[in-house]
């Protein structure tokens, strides 16, 4: 990495001379040369992903992740290190074996996962592949007594053939695209009355759930060997999900393998041309059900101000992913650079005035459940606004949980009063490319909780690389897909973000405080 030029340097001190906002060039230059010169952001990924595994909520890989991150805080000196729970959870689960493929019309290793939450064959099968083609319950009647220990496909008469693409999977924001983000005004967040239309849409996918619901219950009954259904995606890569519930007393489904289109759309041609199909697999699942509570892993630097240490600045990001790979996109890459922002400060022997809390988030992936139990803990209810007397001690939350991307700016979130502070803060940095402030929402993750209770919540402006076309919740979300220049960079940026909040007079500027939402009328 090329250190700053004499002109950029000196640009950059003039605009930090000139802005309200107070910039220390010493330590942003202490800070750049820790974090691209002596970085361990991959080391750090390489832990998470490889090592570790895939970290699914409640499973043994995260549970290692944790316990490794527990480990590595401690070594660098962090304090108040430990492990804790937001709440229930549910069952862990993990793939312990997986093996599938095609042996008529010829042999063919099928590209797969079993969907999460879903039990194993209960040893190896081997099976004519059955077409099942039916729409409603009904429509199952005539195959009743007829799928005991058989592998099945349903006849999705919507499928389409594959199409090319001849877009770039991977891309960065051009300068139209971040000028159009930085134009943006903020809108108030009303709840818009449902229309009859959305009504009845809703009505219909209420309906498809109850049928897909019923469906699997037949199939379950039935002692169905092995459901072969379609994964999203193409070129191999697959898009996976779960197919059961995590719930302590969730009801048994049967087992379920995700395949790859191209995969499942040569076995659906063969059949509907009425040639036979046979498939044989092994796949073996386990439950965890000792422990249903979640965990974050926290820790912090204490500040050192007699009036500031008692205020806090937050950091995060979730560490769960899904099953199919080892998460690194999502989001091995956005903890990763939050615990090297940790270990960058710590290096350079910062003293901080307000007290640097990380926290890597569990169970993100099902719906925020560790940065929202983390939050009606510590800080208040969205549900009641009822607030403890912490919530006005936190500063801001900056969270990361975009891919691989670089950093090139900052979500606002509706917070117009933070837009110059921040604009200030990315001055040093206009030289990677982040220069960037939006006063648009962004959504999906886990500043989401903080930004519910009032407290200023945090997305940055990430590069989107190839995250949806390629990485995000697939089979190829892996180490090598990660960028990292660009991770470097992210972390470098975060940690001179922490550094100015932690040592700013004042705390961020916070938006009105949200209403508690009304009761619904009886």
């Amino acid at each position: 990495m090329k250190k700053l030029t004499i002109t950029a340097l000196a640009l950059c001190i003039s605009v930090s001379l000139s802005a309200q906002e107070k910039v220390d060039m010493n330590m942003v230059q202490k800070i750049r040369q820790e974090g691209l010169e002596n970085s361990k952001v991959m080391d750090i990924a390489f832990q998470i992903t490889d090592v570790a595994g895939p970290r699914l909520s409640n499973s043994p890989g995260l549970k290692r992740a944790q316990d490794w991150a527990v480990r590595q805080f401690t070594s660098w000196g962090l304090k108040n290190v430990h492990l804790e729970s937001w709440g229930q959870f549910g069952k862990g689960w993990q793939i312990d074996k997986y093996y599938a493929a095609t042996t008529l019309p010829y042999y063919h290793a099928i590209i797969g996962a079993p969907k999460a939450w879903t039990p194993g064959t209960k040893g190896a099968i081997k099976s004519e592949v059955i077409l099942i083609k039916a729409d409603t319950v009904t429509d199952l009647l005539p195959y009743k007594g007829k799928l005991a220990g058989k592998i099945v496909i349903f006849d999705q008469v919507t499928l389409q053939p594959l199409q090319n693409s001849y877009k770039p999977d991977a891309v960065r924001y051009t300068d139209s695209v971040l000028s159009k983000m930085a134009e943006a005004t903020a809108s108030p967040q009303t709840q818009r009355p449902r229309t009859g239309a959305a009504n009845n849409m809703m009505a219909q996918m209420m309906k498809m759930r109850e049928v897909r619901a019923a469906m699997a219950s037949f199939m379950q009954q039935e002692q169905v060997g092995l459901i072969l259904s379609y994964a999203r995606g193409n070129h191999g890569t697959f898009f996976t999900s779960n197919g059961a519930s995590y719930a302590l007393d969730a009801k048994p489904v049967s087992p379920e393998l995700e395949i790859s289109a191209e995969d499942y759309l040569h076995m659906l041609r063969l059949l509907r041309a009425g040639e036979k199909v046979e498939v044989e697999a092994d796949i073996r699942t386990s439950f965890y059900d000792q422990d249903p509570k979640g965990y974050n892993v926290i820790a912090e630097i204490p500040g050192t101000d007699k009036k500031l240490k008692e205020e806090i600045v937050m950091i995060g990001g979730h560490y769960d992913s899904w099953h199919s790979a080892t998460g690194a996109t999502d989001n091995a890459a956005g903890a990763a650079v939050m615990m090297e922002t940790m270990r960058i400060l710590k290096t350079i022997n910062f003293k901080p005035k307000r007290t640097i809390r990380i926290a890597l988030w569990s169970s993100e992936e099902q719906g925020l459940f560790g940065s929202r139990g983390y939050v009606a803990q510590h800080f208040g209810d969205p549900k009641t606004m009822i607030l403890t007397k912490d919530h006005k001690k936190i500063s801001a939350y900056y969270n990361l949980d975009n891919g691989t991307g670089a950093i090139r700016g900052i979500y606002l979130q509706g917070n117009a009063a933070a837009g110059p502070i921040f604009q200030d803060w990315l001055s040093p940095f206009h030289d990677l490319g982040a220069k960037t402030v939006t006063l648009s929402n962004t959504g999906g993750t886990d500043h989401q909780a903080f930004d519910a209770v009032g407290i200023p919540g945090f997305q940055f402006i990430q590069d989107p690389m190839d995250y949806n076309t390629r990485t995000h919740h697939s089979n190829q979300d892996t180490f090598d897909r990660l960028a990292e220049e660009d991770l470097k960079r992210a972390a470098t940026i975060v940690a001179s973000f922490v550094y100015h909040t932690s040592e700013r007079k004042e705390l961020i500027p916070r938006k009105e405080l949200p209403k508690a939402p009304e009761a619904p009328k009886q």
